[in-house]
């Protein structure tokens, strides 16, 4: 499986627009390749440079088998228009919230998605642990793909 973004390379920095110091909206991402036996999709993205323990930026999931992309600026809302449900984040709200690393160096954030064998049995608002617990002995496949991103110390 692959996951990518017209918005950035794989390694390279996450554009502002997507930052917390810019619009704060979710880049476009789309993937491929999936197993065939793919009954949903699970999206996480993660900061594991936090200074405590990794943040949780994003979570998606029931995505449905036959979508492969998520449009930039998707809405903070539980349920998406083309299915799927968003998580909790490390932020506390619903659906995407920018990288926004302190002051001290780029930070790494992988956006991992998941190839699931089931839909999963989860109301919107899960965080990352629920979801985790809810994908494990259902993993057909993963991919991801790692943006950087820094803030300009004053």
């Amino acid at each position: 499986m692959e996951i990518r973004s017209p918005a950035f390379f794989i390694g390279n920095t996450i554009p502002f627009k997507y930052t917390c110091d810019g619009d704060n909206i979710s880049p476009p991402i789309h993937w491929e390749a999936a197993p065939q036996e793919t009954k949903s999709f699970a999206l996480i993205l993660d900061d594991p440079d936090a200074p405590n323990e990794t943040f949780t930026h994003w979570i998606i999931y029931n995505i449905p088998a036959d979508i492969r992309e998520l449009p930039e600026a998707v809405a903070k809302q539980p349920k998406l228009p083309s299915g799927g449900l968003q998580g909790e984040n490390s932020f506390g709200e619903l659906g995407f919230g920018g990288p926004c690393p302190p002051k001290n160096g780029a930070h790494r954030y992988f956006f991992k998605i998941y190839a699931l064998d089931q839909m999963l049995d989860l109301a919107a608002g899960a965080n990352k642990q629920q979801l985790l617990t809810a994908i494990e002995n259902h993993i057909l496949d993963k991919a991801e793909l790692m943006g950087r991103y820094a803030r300009e110390i004053d």
